[in-house]
């Protein structure tokens, strides 16, 4: 990540907060999604999932996942388009288990924007393969500058 996205990063943080359940570094008990990278046409996160994100036996809850894409499409929105925006429709499917153990890479990207709509896709991926997939629609709520 460059310096100055780093610093547009902070910026967009302070102007919105950062409390927020899946990005938000002041949120104790949130997800801490917060090292975004934009390369590409691409927002990109690692995601380490934490013991208490258990879901059935040793995998990740499938909510938690969703959160994951759900939060890497609302980033690429805010890298590509300068704008926050919250999920109309979100449609998932996943591939294969993801677990707490695993270190998930968390992609997203803007695929179409018609006004106030964007329609985003995303991915989770697990040493290189796609555990899961989104798509979506989502309504501008804000600019960012």
């Amino acid at each position: 990540m460059t310096p100055e996205l780093r610093s547009w990063i902070e910026q967009v943080r302070q102007s919105f907060g950062d409390r927020c359940f899946a990005c938000g570094r002041k949120n104790d008990e949130g997800l801490h999604l917060d090292d975004w990278d934009w390369d590409d046409g691409r927002a990109t996160a690692v995601f380490r999932p934490r013991p208490e994100h258990v879901g059935a036996g040793d995998t990740l809850h499938g909510g938690l996942a969703a959160t994951v894409l759900d939060e890497a499409m609302v980033w690429a929105g805010i890298f590509q388009e300068r704008v926050l925006s919250v999920t109309g429709t979100l449609n998932l499917r996943f591939r294969s288990p993801l677990y707490v153990s695993d270190t998930i890479i968390a992609v997203g990207w803007v695929e179409e924007r018609r006004g106030r709509r964007l329609k985003l896709a995303g991915r989770l991926e697990v040493d290189e393969v796609v555990t899961a997939e989104a798509s979506g629609l989502y309504l501008v709520s804000s600019t960012v500058d």
